[in-house]
């Protein structure tokens, strides 16, 4: 009798965790355009949404994404992003795009990760040598010296790169997927970070000299 009680328990247990865990795999709605008006918004996914019926053809639009970016800084490159903070209408949408303008031979997009979102890199102009490295412990390199009309994956939560070997400007775009991804620069997270870190901690993290340390971090 004990047998069949706790069978009986087992199935309207198991009954009621397949309920549970019921849901819609999409959004219930069109969509959610990002607001930021606390009043009156409903709060989804990060953002306030604004009332549908007030939606405009302007909150799904950007203009611009095809006018050159200056290259003349500190790595040559500039990333023009296209996000939810550019297009309201990309709220709970999952996607955004960007695009990476980088100065003849040299220009670089440094080492960093997008937290949230893969990547997938399209060559608009010029010859870009890209690539990502695996977690541990293998650290794999993969990487892949592409040019116009190449497209390259970047799996998400990877450190990745894209470097100009061209003598031209590099032009590329990334879409990715999500509505924010997040960039995690590896360079100014480490040597930048606001309070900075202890120089002890990246002197043996680096194996590099104290000094060396100190030097990086005022640059950063």
């Amino acid at each position: 009798m004990k047998a069949v009680h706790f069978l009986v328990a087992s199935v309207f247990l198991a009954l009621a965790s397949s309920l549970a865990s019921a849901s819609d795999p999409s959004p219930l709605q069109d969509f959610c355009v990002a607001i930021n008006d606390t009043k009156n918004g409903v709060f989804l996914n990060g953002k306030f949404c604004k009332d549908p019926k007030l939606a405009t053809p302007n909150d799904f639009f950007f203009s611009g994404l095809n006018i050159p970016r200056n290259t003349e800084n500190q790595v040559g490159s500039t990333v023009t992003p296209v996000n939810v903070a550019q297009i309201p209408g990309l709220n709970t949408l999952g996607i955004s795009l960007a695009r990476i303008d980088n100065a003849p031979y040299g220009g670089l997009n440094p080492p960093n990760i997008h937290p949230r979102a893969t990547g997938i890199l399209v060559v608009q102009e010029g010859t870009l040598y890209v690539g990502f490295v695996t977690s541990n412990p293998e650290n794999k390199l993969f990487a892949k010296v592409l040019n116009k009309g190449d497209v390259f994956v970047f799996p998400a939560g990877l450190i990745h790169f894209h470097f100009n070997i061209g003598k031209t400007k590099a032009v590329a775009i990334t879409a990715l997927s999500s509505q924010n991804p997040g960039t995690i620069t590896i360079a100014n997270a480490v040597f930048g970070s606001n309070p900075a870190i202890n120089p002890d901690v990246l002197s043996k993290a680096f194996q590099l000299d104290h000094n060396v340390v100190k030097s990086l971090q005022k640059k950063f």
